[in-house]
Order: structure tokens, then sequence, then C-alpha cells
């Protein structure tokens, strides 16, 4: 997994964002679901995965922020 992290946020990364932490969003395998319907943008779960900035404790189920998570969300 890579620890790197975007330079800045996208209008839909910080939606996401905001979704994951109002406990509306799960994993199944790479996709990220937003009210049990999968991303439009289908790289979004991995690519917030793979920043640090959600974490899920399995690979299909809830996710969850991150503190930098909760820092890029908060400064955003």
């Amino acid at each position: 997994m890579s620890t790197a992290r975007p330079t800045t946020l996208n209008h839909r990364d910080r939606a996401a964002l905001r979704a994951v932490d109002e406990g509306r969003c799960a994993l199944d395998g790479p996709t990220l679901l937003v009210d049990g319907v999968c991303c439009a943008d289908q790289f979004l779960g991995a690519r917030l995965t793979d920043a640090g900035l959600i974490d899920a404790t399995t690979e299909t189920g809830p996710v969850c922020l991150t503190a930098s998570g909760r820092a890029a969300l908060d400064a955003a």
C-alpha cells in the first residue's frame, strides 16, 4: 500500500470523505459504495485508501476516516 498523499483534494474526494464521515460508505473490494451504490469514479476508493485517508477493517465492509482523512476533511 502506498503512503503517498494527494497534494489537493478535488470536489469528489471531499464529498466522498464527508460521506465516509457520515457513515454512508463501504468498500466492495476496491469499489467505494455510497448509500449502497457504486461510486461513478471506479478508482476513488482505492485512491483514498492508498492515500491513507480512509480505512476498512476488511476488504469488504464499512470504511472510516483515518486521522489523515479527518485532517484533510477539516482543512477542506
